[in-house]
């Protein structure tokens, strides 16, 4: 009898964001996937599940193939399975590649929505992403990171708030496709390691955006916000 697969988003970093239907997925798992940007302490909630260790940083050893074929091999065995993502599993998170994958195989998959860093990393660290006080109706939240190559300027409004994931290990073609829709001196803030202690605030104009994440030494995971919303910032002591 074949198992079931569960692709679970488990939220952006701090483990207290985490959904109650992810922690009880989690508990009945026979074998979890998990990758690099899973805070670890999430694992705890599982007492007698394998844990497998996929990477997926850039230029580590696991490539999607491997990962949908283990899927596939430990719920053909009849286990639970659990892969467990950062943020929201299909927020630029592979989880419709892997659920269609092993769905394919005649595998039944679902889906459980998590918090995710596009939203929840800005408002931890006091910004809106919409806001009627500054006019902002509506926001973008665009990867830059694409197979086929640089940030499309295309996927860019010129009016809201737009937040990039996944943007720093390429952040000059990033600046460079932020240029061509919105202004040189509109406010950026570039996150890192969002919504955990250790999380960092930088700001400053877009014009000088690859300058602060150079000087600042700045690491993947980070968020960038960029927008009106930003002058609404607020710190909760």
């Amino acid at each position: 009898m074949k198992g079931k697969v569960y692709i679970v988003g488990v939220g952006p970093g701090d483990p207290d964001l985490i959904t109650l239907k992810a922690v009880k997925v989690i508990q009945q798992a026979d074998v979890i996937l998990y990758d690099r940007l899973i805070n670890e302490s999430l694992l705890n909630f599982s007492k007698h599940g394998d844990k497998i260790y996929v990477g997926k940083g850039i230029g580590e050893a696991w490539k999607q193939d491997k990962i949908n074929d283990t899927l596939v091999k430990e719920a053909e065995a009849g286990k639970i399975v659990v892969r467990m993502k950062g943020g929201d599993p299909t927020v630029f998170g592979r989880g419709e590649e892997e659920c269609l994958h092993v769905s394919r195989h005649g595998i039944p998959c679902e889906i459980i929505p998590g918090v995710s860093s596009a939203i929840a990393v800005p408002e931890v660290a006091g910004i809106p992403i919409t806001s009627r006080l500054v006019g902002a109706s509506g926001f973008a939240v665009v990867s830059g990171t694409r197979v086929s190559g640089e940030l499309d300027p295309d996927f860019i409004p010129k009016k809201g708030t737009v937040v990039i994931l996944m943007g720093i290990h390429d952040i000059e073609k990033v600046e460079k496709a932020l240029l061509m829709k919105r202004k040189r001196d509109e406010k950026v803030a570039i996150i890192e390691n969002g919504t955990l202690p250790c999380q960092r605030v930088i700001k400053g104009q877009l014009k000088d955006l690859t300058k602060l994440v150079k000087e600042n030494k700045v690491r993947s995971p980070a968020v960038l916000v960029v927008g009106e919303v930003i002058d609404l910032s607020f710190t909760l002591k």
